[in-house]
């Protein structure tokens, strides 16, 4: 029996068409419109642009960012573990760490790791509940505005971090554990082992979305002078009181860093993506 062949002819939808030139229309005028505003300054845009020292806060920026999230990712594994342990103590600890620092604002918190030599003057190592202290340093000295950044930001980083691998270990079938467990794996060589690489397909994807949010929230490093891109902007437009350009600079190397993060996030959330394929 020989097969008609079917000529689908594809309905005409007007709507869109104009809907689409509508759409178009505005981006070009939006576009022109910020290009011949001579209120932007784009001349003092491209001359800030490569300035050095905006590349020295985009150094800084990135430092933060890939410091936090490397540190905030451990500390996430490691309360996550501790959350689906068997111990009450460890579980309460983890619950409480998460609890508390996803409830705070991150800004109070930068803001009270930057002044934490109100609280502690000094920090040391040494015997706790009054015991002798056998190094100490003044905390103002130690726990500089890099220092205090680093530390807001990892852990509260940390606490985000702690439910979506929580998530994604609660993803995978608990036959795999058991299964492992029956072979004789100790409990450290199941997770590394069985656990954590098939949990990655459901981690990495909010992972990678929490680098980029992590890029743009170093920028809240600002109002402890930091020395990250946004504080550099600032102390520039200060001196010079171009304001708006100076944004639209910091502006432009966010979305450039933002844009590269989230390539990488998709080749890495490609890659580990394969075991699903059929």
């Amino acid at each position: 029996m020989t097969e008609l062949p079917i000529n689908a002819v594809k309905p005409r939808r007007p709507g869109r068409m104009v809907a689409g030139a509508a759409a178009g229309l505005v981006l070009i005028w939006f576009a022109y419109t910020i290009i011949v505003n001579e209120n932007l300054h784009w001349d003092v845009v491209v001359e800030h642009l490569f300035d050095g020292r905006v590349l020295g806060g985009l150094g800084v920026t990135i430092a933060l960012t890939l410091l936090s999230m490397v540190l905030g990712v451990a500390l996430g594994v490691l309360a996550a573990v501790m959350q689906l342990s068997d111990n009450s103590v460890l579980r309460g600890a983890a619950g409480l760490y998460t609890w508390f620092f996803r409830g705070t604002p991150l800004l109070v918190q930068l803001i009270f790791w930057f002044n934490i030599g109100l609280v502690f003057p000094m920090i040391g190592v040494g015997i706790p509940f009054g015991g002798p202290m056998f190094v100490e340093w003044q905390a103002n000295a130690l726990v500089t505005p890099f220092v205090a950044a680093a530390l807001g930001l990892t852990i509260n980083e940390g606490a985000y971090m702690a439910e979506i691998v929580r998530a994604g270990i609660r993803s995978v079938d608990p036959g795999q554990q058991e299964a492992a467990e029956a072979l004789g794996m100790s409990h450290r060589q199941i997770l590394r082992r069985v656990v954590l690489p098939q949990a990655m397909r459901v981690i990495i994807p909010p992972t990678g979305n929490q680098f980029v949010s992590m890029l743009k929230t170093t920028s809240m490093v600002s109002v402890i002078a930091g020395a990250e891109l946004l504080t550099v902007a600032q102390r520039i437009y200060l001196g010079n009181f171009e304001v708006i350009a100076l944004l639209i600079v910091a502006s432009m190397w966010y979305l450039v860093l933002t844009s590269v993060a989230s390539v990488g996030q998709h080749f890495l959330e490609k890659r580990f993506a394969r075991g699903e394929r059929s």
